[in-house]
């Protein structure tokens, strides 16, 4: 496993992540996740990341129990998880001083620690104001702008500033992760952690003959998923990962592997968030493209023909 900092903020973290949306609490048994989060930590995975509204709580209390049970030293690991979406009371979410300090109590006690090492707002809150929230959180799921507000705030006030932003970022979603937070990076020190590399598995190639009745797309509350999967945008997108499977197979490496090489390889990504569902694929996954060449990428850009160009490169 290797390493890199998260942003500017001297923390050390495996450049792979172990998430827990969907899975935890919900698509899987407690024995599944405990053996992923086993898996994962005796491979060198120190990242887990969860969020208070994860199967309704659920994910944080499974996640939970399983460090307790194993018994790791909290040292030796990063815990981190978000805030917004806690209940269906109104004061029970969004970015209120209230809401902050009642929710994350409420993840501590799910978690069972004493505290957690980075807290994500999963979306700005309009309505509380911003000098509010960064008396209390470390870092924000926002856009560049609000990120750079959110850093002039809390050098005002003396408080920690922004050190990291999650971002979903994989071949079909790029200009957030490539053109708008490496300029923070060096501005600021904000570092991107990214979740979802597989596209929520769209470039597996599982759904290249439809909707598998055990996938995602089909599970409640997605039906999100499968419609874009279904919309000719998504046939467009299987039709380039069908290629970028025959690229995969030329380099002696899986579909997987090769996305999320491609993810690591872009400037400030810190870590990228894995989602697994069993251990077959968590191996799979941790078993990435040792390097990435400039010919690969050169290559992949011109298949995927959707390469963001930075405010440089436009005004040129």
């Amino acid at each position: 496993m290797k390493y890199r900092n998260l942003g500017k903020s001297g923390l050390r973290v495996s450049c792979l992540g172990l998430g827990t949306w969907v899975t935890f609490g919900s698509q899987i048994s407690d024995e599944m996740a405990e053996n992923l989060m086993t898996v994962a930590y005796e491979n060198g995975v120190n990242l887990f990341d969860t969020a208070e509204v994860y199967a309704s709580g659920r994910a944080e209390i499974t996640l939970g129990n399983i460090i307790k049970k194993k018994g790791w030293r909290r040292s030796s690991f990063v815990i981190t998880t978000k805030i917004y979406w806690g209940g269906q009371a109104e004061t029970e979410r969004g970015l209120s001083r209230k809401h902050i300090i009642e929710g994350l109590r409420g993840s501590l006690s799910r978690l069972q620690l004493d505290y957690v090492d980075i807290v994500f707002a999963n979306r700005n809150d309009v309505n509380s104001p911003m000098e509010g929230q960064f008396q209390l959180l470390i870092t924000c799921f926002v856009l560049a702008m609000e990120i750079m507000e959110a850093y002039s705030v809390a050098r005002q006030f003396n408080l920690i500033p922004p050190v990291c932003e999650q971002a979903e970022y994989h071949y079909f979603q790029r200009d957030k992760v490539e053109v708008q937070l490496p300029e923070l990076y060096h501005k600021i020190g904000v570092g991107a952690m990214t979740w979802s590399p597989l596209a929520c598995g769209l470039i597996t190639g599982k759904y290249s003959d439809g909707v598998p009745e055990c996938s995602r797309a089909a599970m409640k509350g997605y039906q999100w998923l499968k419609e874009r999967v279904n919309s000719e945008e998504g046939r467009r997108q299987l039709a380039k990962i069908k290629e970028l499977h025959l690229l995969a197979d030329r380099l002696g490496c899986t579909a997987a592997q090769l996305a999320i090489a491609w993810c690591l390889r872009s400037e400030g990504v810190s870590s990228v968030l894995l989602g697994v569902s069993n251990t077959d694929q968590l191996l799979e996954n941790l078993g990435i493209l040792s390097q990435m060449t400039p010919q690969t990428v050169t290559e992949m850009d011109a298949l995927l023909g959707n390469k963001p160009h930075s405010k440089k490169e436009s005004r040129a």
